[in-house]
């Protein structure tokens, strides 16, 4: 079977651990002082990925929290893929250099797509990672406070035939809401690309990771999961149970 990994989410902002609602910053909960240690409580029960995301840096548009993603990168023995105010090349470059394993091209995909095929074409398609924000299937941009003419299957299209081979796709309507994700347009989407995609949004229970899981075979490649896990939905070591 496909392999199907699970990434715990840290979402940071002023230094802190928190999560939005449907990326509202008015709608923010604190879950830790701390990233790194919320990382390494990740790393401890089993996690080989962590999902770091700038969220002052989106807001920003330029790098704000990356202290911490470095300190995760270098200390702790799991990979890191951040997103979140990385906007030019020098960016991405400083990730690279200092460890992290994956860069998340997600406004500027939008934005500057020919920026994001240079960086594929200079990194590779493992290394630069698309994230695709879709409300009602178009994609949205500046921590999703605007929202783009353009179909997140289409720029996915497009980027996949300049190296792109991961995608990580929320429904904005799903995220921090516990609602379950949108399966159907994640797989639609790994199917239209013939890629990797990486769920992101609403998964709530372990039924929700089970579902994703099945779809392996198709291109769903993982899921991130964040409030889940801060509101004890359930254990971040019975998600990675499931055959990880």
């Amino acid at each position: 079977m496909s392999t199907f990994n699970i990434y715990p989410a840290i979402d940071m902002r002023d230094g802190k651990c928190v999560r939005l609602v449907q990326g509202d910053y008015d709608q923010e909960t604190v879950y830790g002082d701390s990233p790194f240690h919320m990382a390494e409580q990740f790393a401890n029960d089993g996690a080989t990925w962590i999902h770091m995301v700038d969220l002052d840096g989106a807001k920003a548009k330029k790098r704000v929290n990356h202290e911490y993603v470095i300190r995760v990168a270098k200390e702790l023995n799991v990979k890191v893929q951040i997103g979140g105010g990385i906007r030019t090349a020098d960016d991405v470059a400083f990730y690279l250099e200092q460890g992290v394993d994956r860069i998340i091209l997600g406004s500027v995909a939008v934005n500057n797509p020919q920026f994001t095929k240079e960086m594929l074409q200079k990194y590779g398609g493992e290394r630069i990672v698309i994230g695709l924000d879709a409300r009602d299937g178009y994609v949205a941009t500046e921590g999703w406070l605007e929202t783009s003419s353009v179909k997140a299957e289409t720029l996915a299209q497009e980027l996949a035939r300049h190296g792109a081979e991961v995608f990580i796709f929320t429904d904005i309507s799903r995220d921090g809401m516990l609602s379950g994700p949108n399966t159907e347009a994640i797989t639609a989407l790994a199917e239209a690309t013939g890629k990797e995609v990486i769920a992101s949004g609403g998964v709530s229970s372990l039924a929700d990771l089970d579902e994703l899981r099945e779809r392996a075979g198709k291109g769903v490649g993982g899921a991130i999961v964040g409030k889940a896990l801060y509101t004890n939905q359930f254990t971040l070591k019975e998600a990675l149970k499931g055959g990880n």
